[in-house]
């Protein structure tokens, strides 16, 4: 069976993506599922339940509702529970049993914002799919519907977008970003969707200039280009070189208007990267810069096609996966990939939150102001 994993893990999936996303801008997301995603979600994927709140409902799908197609109970109890909080937004997302079933989320969504006058969203999420899928809907939709039009361009001002704890984890990964951006003279008016506020993205029109850190953000960069004209980077700032040379093309697109690129590297079966698309493509970049090396990224989750040009090479299957691994020398990926890897290849473990969950949590590094010792670490340098 294509896609079925016997030894390595799975990746957060598209519901989840869509929690995470969500998770601290103040809106309301409702789980429509019988119960077990809300408590997946709880204890493996959102390393800010704990510490932070937020509000995520479960609708306790019965079988009986499954099979009768009834969605009443869900937009009732949204309702009530709307009611009761008053939520900035909704978003209803979907498992697969929705899914099996053909339940319409948005036209549950447009029901619920006709009763309430709250914004409501519809996600047709079904677990199938990874958390890239689902941040990437979750952030496009907030590009859409949220963000206010009218907003004067302000020079040197940018977003960042596609940040969440699934890539970046709670390390303070999101808060550095943020900080060598302005330790460079550029000032940040919203991190998407990490330590910011819902306000503050309803403002990001008046960036100069967007940048992209994950697969999961280019499409709200694509919806906010076409609504407010505002020019795009690609690339993660990895290390001080990286960032560095990102400023200098975060000012490029800001005064050409046309969107940019940081990522370039050769590529190389020697070294193979693992990982979510973008911010393995910008890993490699820095280790290239640093050392000479090229790389070659496989991504076993949904990226755009315009990250994949940059070299991706979109490898889902456990079996094929680990079959394009023999030849290589080092590997780069969460330590939950180790039993596949090749026992004569360097393993080089950089543990992944969507991946391996919690379980690494105490070992991830910061990558954006801690690549030289990583490196220096793993004599990679």
């Amino acid at each position: 069976m294509k896609y079925t994993a016997r030894i390595i893990s799975r990746y957060t999936c598209d519901t989840s993506g869509v929690c995470s996303a969500l998770y601290e801008l103040g809106g309301m997301t409702v789980m429509h599922d019988p119960g077990g995603y809300g408590s997946i979600y709880a204890t493996h994927d959102e390393p800010r339940w704990y510490d932070s709140e937020s509000l995520i409902f479960v609708s306790g799908l019965t079988e009986t509702q499954a099979i009768l197609g009834d969605d009443t109970k869900l937009v009732q109890d949204t309702l009530q529970a709307a009611r009761r909080v008053q939520p900035k937004f909704i978003s209803l997302t979907g498992s697969p049993i929705p899914a099996v079933v053909g339940t319409d989320f948005e036209a549950l969504a447009f029901e619920i914002e006709n009763e309430l006058g709250i914004p409501t969203f519809g996600f047709d999420t079904d677990g199938m799919h990874t958390y890239v899928a689902g941040v990437s809907k979750a952030l496009a939709m907030v590009a859409q519907r949220l963000c206010q039009p009218g907003q004067s361009k302000l020079a040197g001002v940018v977003n960042i977008l596609g940040v969440t704890p699934l890539d970046f984890s709670i390390n303070g990964s999101a808060e550095a970003l943020t900080q060598v951006l302005s330790d460079r003279g550029l000032t940040v008016q919203a991190n998407w969707a990490m330590t910011s506020s819902l306000v503050q993205l309803e403002a990001a029109g008046a960036a100069s200039a967007n940048l992209v850190v994950t697969a999961g953000g280019l499409k709200a960069a694509q919806i906010l280009q076409d609504r407010f004209g505002t020019p795009y980077v690609l690339g993660t700032p990895y290390g001080p070189n990286l960032t560095d040379t990102i400023v200098t093309a975060l000012n490029l697109a800001a005064t050409t208007g046309e969107n940019q690129s940081v990522i370039n590297v050769p590529q190389d079966t020697g070294t193979i990267i693992i990982g979510e698309s973008l911010t393995a493509l910008s890993l490699a970049t820095a280790i290239f810069r640093a050392t000479g090396r090229g790389a070659t990224i496989i991504c076993p989750t949904e990226s755009e096609t315009e990250i994949l040009a940059y070299g991706c090479l979109t490898i889902r299957d456990e079996d094929d996966i680990e079959s394009y691994l023999h030849h290589a020398d080092t590997i780069i990926a969460d330590p939950m990939y180790q039993p596949i890897c090749p026992p004569n290849a360097k393993f080089v473990p950089l543990p992944h939150e969507a991946f391996s969950g919690r379980i690494y949590h105490s070992t991830m590094p910061n990558l954006v102001t801690e690549l030289p010792e990583f490196l220096a670490a793993q004599n990679l340098d």
